[in-house]
């Protein structure tokens, strides 16, 4: 059968798959990232269990994967295929592409941003399938964004386009890692919603979930807590759906495991505040945290379908009857 390998790598584990043409996962495996072992043996990490993937889709299928897909945070570029800067992991402007290719036998190697391709996979198999344009939108502990466009997603000129949690939504706010003021996911990350409601409620313990559940039961200052979160949620995805236009918007992450507690408000917080746009259909995320893997198959698929399109046809050519040729 043929098959790809797909690797998500993030902050504390890495998931990795075998992905069918379809991007069914035909084989999944985790382990941690190791990222306490330092930068270069975060890398080995991930070179090992690339092989042993490729192994067992020998073993299983009686062929080597065709292609392979890597998600890494932080900063990427795509182009070159390199890590360019990631936090977490300790990495400046590692060549994973070039190192993976080279420990796999020169297999194609395609390298993506984690959340670029967690939504390339959610807006083409998941809750955006069959939406020309969507905007893919996880509420973690920060907050990013997927911009996708006919099936692929934008990367931007420099690598940052999609970054809705630096958007600006309340100017002189509270300051953001990124030098700004007021951004965003300083309000309505998940982390954000959990340390207000922690500092609301009294228990430094308190995260977003107890908050989620604190408004089910009712709690006056839960409401608040979650009200101003989702007020500042509807800002941001209003500017940027002015901007984006997008046809669907995806909002996954764990503040978005809330379910209809954050949509129900979120929705109608929308409503009020769109006037000459075309509100979008606002759907929750459905391929949880197997959307990265998913995605970096996709982009394995991608690189073969580039790869074979521009391959010169070099079969040998049949010479012609010239019936124009005149013999004596």
């Amino acid at each position: 059968m043929k098959h790809v390998i797909a690797l998500d790598v993030g902050g504390t584990g890495m998931k990795a798959a075998l992905v069918g043409a379809d991007g069914e996962l035909l084989h999944q495996a985790r382990r941690a990232t190791g990222r306490d072992r330092g930068p270069d043996a975060v890398v080995a990490g991930i070179l090992g269990f690339a092989a042993e993937l490729r192994a067992h889709g020998v073993e299983r299928y009686g062929e080597p994967a065709s292609a392979a897909g890597l998600a890494v945070p932080g900063i990427v570029d795509e182009t070159e295929g390199v890590a360019v800067y990631s936090a977490n992991l300790g990495w400046r402007d590692v060549p994973l592409r070039a190192l993976l290719a080279q420990r796999l036998g020169g297999l194609p190697v395609a390298l993506g941003h984690d959340v670029r391709t967690g939504g390339l996979a959610e807006g083409r198999v998941g809750a955006g399938r069959g939406a020309d344009r969507f905007l893919f939108v996880p509420l973690g502990t920060g907050i990013a964004g997927a911009i996708g466009i006919d099936g692929r997603v934008e990367a931007g000129a420099h690598g940052f386009a999609g970054e809705i949690g630096h958007i600006v939504v309340r100017p002189g706010g509270a300051p953001c890692p990124c030098g700004q003021r007021g951004c965003l996911e300083r309000f309505a990350s998940a982390a954000a919603v959990g340390e207000a409601w922690a500092a609301a409620c009294g228990d430094p313990g308190a995260d977003a979930a107890d908050c989620a559940q604190a408004v089910e039961s009712g709690d006056v200052r839960a409401r608040e807590v979650w009200q101003e979160a989702v007020d500042a949620l509807a800002d941001g995805l209003v500017t940027a759906l002015t901007l984006l236009d997008p046809r669907t918007l995806i909002i996954g992450g764990g503040l978005a495991e809330a379910g209809e507690t954050l949509f129900a408000p979120l929705r109608e917080a929308v409503r009020r505040r769109v006037t000459f746009q075309k509100p979008p259909s606002l759907v929750p995320a459905v391929l949880g945290d197997t959307a990265g893997c998913r995605g970096a198959g996709l982009l394995a698929w991608d690189l073969l379908e580039a790869t074979a399109a521009t391959t010169p046809d070099t079969a040998p050519t049949a010479p012609s009857d010239d019936s124009s040729e005149v013999t004596a």
